[in-house]
């Protein structure tokens, strides 16, 4: 008996998870640098027209 099919559907499934792991934390990464861009810029509107109002 052997186990080659079992050792193949092993390696696969672990391939799969690991990439996407790899794929989902990259992902994540992109989105909390555009919301923390997106939120610069609306602080830097804000000062900019807390200084233009005085």
């Amino acid at each position: 008996m052997t186990y080659v099919n079992y050792l193949i559907a092993a390696y696969a499934v672990f391939v799969i998870v690991l990439g996407w792991d790899f794929v989902a934390t990259r992902l994540q990464i992109r989105r909390h640098l555009r919301n923390a861009r997106q939120r610069a810029a609306r602080e830097a509107a804000r000062t900019m027209k807390n200084e233009l109002s005085r």
